[in-house]
């Protein structure tokens, strides 16, 4: 197993907790659906992984519940576009680069009596919309496309779970298998965490990641310094880890303890669940 290797979703929304990381982490960028199979596979040590697929391999993973990507409502990135009201949508195209949203939107429009024909395609709005009714965008690209296209948003999906549950959503959690070391593990959380820190707390390099966010996906700063203060925030707290045994148990249907990583927990093939709580409250 790689322990000097940290994934990352390649989207804006993890930018605060890797900028100018130091020490000697490589970082493995990657689509959020793919870490999943990095992380399986060992190829590294850590990774903030769909929501979902953390469900689907409890057996294997276990989910560290101080850092993560998630919203307090509107998250401005992950997105159900359409030319027609969403109660009249017959089918929705769904991309294939997400599992949490994919599996968030059936569960969500079905509390609203609705149960539309998914159907998976390449993350490309207007192709989406030439074949399907509505079209599921996530990540930079949903940002892009809401500021283009303003007029086609029609459900915003942090904010749908918000008031469906009055919980915040957690889209993607950081995993690792179960069989990793905790020291590395441990280590790698700090080094996050205390990249967290300066973003929160040192303009000057709150600022550097602002401009280079920026620069790299070609979004105004205010967009992205409205993104980082009002929608996304990596640094989770005690109501997000209500929210994902919530979402483990109602829309995938879990059924049992998740298992959390304790930092003071020996490593094992099979760690018992904790019930400590580490997130910021």
């Amino acid at each position: 197993m790689r322990e000097d290797v940290i994934g990352r979703v390649s989207f804006a929304n993890c930018d605060p907790l890797f900028h100018e990381l130091g020490g000697h982490w490589r970082i493995l960028p990657a689509p959020p659906s793919w870490l999943t199979g990095h992380l399986l596979r060992g190829e590294c040590l850590i990774a903030p992984i769909p929501l979902a697929d953390f469900v689907k391999n409890i057996e294997t993973l276990q989910a560290i519940d101080s850092i993560g990507i998630a919203s307090d409502g509107g998250v401005g990135s992950v997105l159900l576009f359409g030319d027609r009201p969403i109660e009249e949508m017959r089918d929705i195209a769904v991309p294939t680069d997400s599992s949490t949203s994919r599996t968030l939107l059936p569960w969500l429009l079905s509390r609203r009596g609705r149960s539309p024909r998914l159907i998976e395609m390449g993350p490309n709005l207007d192709t989406m919309l030439e074949r399907c009714d509505g079209a599921l965008i996530i990540g930079d690209r949903a940002i892009d496309e809401a500021k283009i296209n303003p007029n086609l948003i029609r459900m915003d999906l942090g904010a749908e779970w918000l008031d469906q549950t009055g919980l915040p959503m957690v889209f993607g959690v950081f995993c690792a298998r179960r069989d990793a070391d905790s020291a590395a593990i441990k280590r790698a959380v700090v080094a996050l965490e205390e990249n967290l820190d300066l973003f929160e707390n040192d303009e000057n390099h709150r600022s550097r990641l602002i401009t280079a966010t920026s620069e790299r996906t070609r979004f105004n700063v205010d967009r992205i310094s409205h993104y980082f203060d009002s929608e996304v925030r990596n640094r989770l707290k005690e109501e997000d880890r209500e929210s994902m045994t919530l979402f483990a148990e109602q829309v995938v249907g879990f059924d049992g303890q998740v298992p959390w990583w304790d930092e003071n927990q020996e490593s094992s093939s099979n760690p018992e669940p904790v019930n400590r709580r580490r997130a910021s409250s």
